[in-house]
């Protein structure tokens, strides 16, 4: 099919999807607000006995596996799982059949979080694997033993497709299982977290570490067959010192490793990877980010190393959004705003999608660089050299829905909405990409805001 077919079919997709949802939605003074209300499943934790959460049969069996991408292009995953009782091995078997003609050695570690110690966390590092091929892992411990696989990306090129999934704020609800099965059916080849994932720092004493344990059990479904990229939100901090832990990110940089020393970053909560056509960064909003500290300047080097003839597209993920229209977080992503505005609008990154706000919004292409606290435009203005910013804070936890947008709806807000759901990028070439925002309406899954996304370099 022809460029230019292609291109038509995306735009009549979009325009179907415009006019059928708009019997739920008004116009704003920019806009659009949805006046969507669902009926949402309580904002309470699925109970532990829950066979969402599972053990593995078997004595010792692996549990809580997942991966992540392991170097800087898409040749190597990190494999992680858990073992309960004893450490067993850290050996992983893979191959492209299931005769598994390869292994590689991980390590293994636990950590304590007040009274409650974690099982045995395994981390392997697969690497050297083929583009675009189908692999076998196998994990044994002793007796037990798990099978999975997972699907590498094609080659950088920077016309190749690819379709990315995005999960914010997801937690352990009966709503994150709906968005997660959602996600699951969407097709989307791989997953840009956007941070807060378990929400476990609800929970006081032992109970946190047994609400991670039950939240790798929950994601393993997905996250054991294809990658997740993972980033930190204000949930993974756990910050306690009333029970004496007070070492930030503790329990989340035990079990969540990224490939940080492939992008040469200093710290795992931010990191870049290429990935088909896209070059992804990941930022930390709970990290030093001012001039000077090591986040701000790694950034400025990673920024220098985008080749857009490779990888045309240049996403950034976050956890706070820069721009919100809602009354939770607003103006919370200032500071950062501040610091690197300029960078995104200078090198055009294509779109920044956020979390953290427990709704959804778009933002239409604009920016507020002009703006000094001595002088200058004070307001964002259209900007066509700016990221769509995206806030998918939306994926289900138990705090509930941030349902409070302000009135009037902001010019730079082009759509927003309080419900659960998930988004998904799908990369068509290196000139489009078509996305889409769905929200999970009563157990199905509802393609509700949809654009094509146009290349800033192309």
């Amino acid at each position: 099919m022809s460029k230019v077919v292609e291109t038509r079919s995306m735009l009549l997709q979009v325009l179907i999807l415009f006019f059928f949802f708009s019997a739920f939605v008004k116009n704003g003074n920019a806009g659009i607000t949805s006046t969507f209300i669902r009926s949402e499943w309580p904002s309470n934790d699925i109970p532990l006995d829950n066979e969402v959460f599972e053990v593995p049969k078997g004595h010792n069996a692996p549990q809580q596996v997942h991966i992540t991408q392991g170097d800087y292009n898409g040749k190597a995953v990190i494999i992680s799982w858990v073992t309960p009782d004893e450490p067993g091995t850290s050996k992983v078997q893979y191959g492209v059949s299931k005769n598994y003609d390869f292994t590689a050695e991980g390590t293994v570690r636990n950590y304590t979080f007040y009274n409650y110690t974690s099982g045995y966390i395994h981390q392997c590092l697969v690497d050297g694997l083929e583009y675009d091929t189908k692999y076998y892992y196998k994990i044994d411990s002793g007796d037990s033993y798990r099978e999975f696989w997972f699907q590498t990306p094609p080659k950088i090129n920077p016309d190749i497709p690819y379709k990315f999934g995005i999960i914010g704020d997801l937690g352990q609800t009966y709503n994150s299982l709906s968005t997660l099965e959602h996600y699951m059916q969407s097709g989307a080849q791989a997953v840009l977290f956007v941070g807060d994932l378990a929400y476990a720092d609800r929970y006081m004493y032992n109970d946190v570490g047994i609400r991670w344990d039950t939240w790798g059990r929950f994601v393993e479904r997905s996250a054991a067959y294809q990658p997740w990229m993972w980033s930190a939100g204000n949930h993974e901090i756990e910050y306690m010192p009333d029970m004496g832990e007070v070492i930030p990110f503790k329990s989340y940089l035990n079990r969540y490793p990224t490939p940080h020393l492939a992008s040469k970053s200093s710290s795992p909560l931010w990191y870049a990877i290429r990935r088909a056509s896209a070059h992804i960064i990941v930022l930390s909003s709970y990290s030093p980010f001012v001039k000077y500290t090591p986040q701000w300047e790694w950034l400025r080097k990673e920024l220098k190393r985008v080749d857009r003839k490779k990888t045309p597209w240049l996403i950034v993920l976050m956890h706070v959004p820069i721009y919100n229209s809602n009354e939770a977080h607003f103006m919370e992503g200032e500071s950062m705003r501040a610091v690197f505005e300029e960078w995104f609008v200078h090198y055009k990154v294509d779109v920044i999608f956020a979390g953290h706000v427990h709704a959804y919004e778009r933002s239409y292409r604009i920016s507020n660089i002009h703006y000094n606290v001595s002088g200058g435009d004070c307001y964002p203005v259209a900007d066509k050299s700016a990221p769509v910013y995206i806030t998918v804070g939306d994926g289900g936890n138990q705090e509930g829905l941030a349902e409070r947008f302000r009135d009037p709806q902001p010019d730079y807000s082009a759509f927003r909405e309080a419900s659960y759901g998930h988004s998904t990028l799908e990369i068509k070439n290196k000139t489009h990409a078509l996305y889409h925002w769905n929200r999970n309406d009563d157990g199905k899954k509802v393609s509700t805001d949809a654009f094509v996304l146009h290349n800033q370099h192309w």
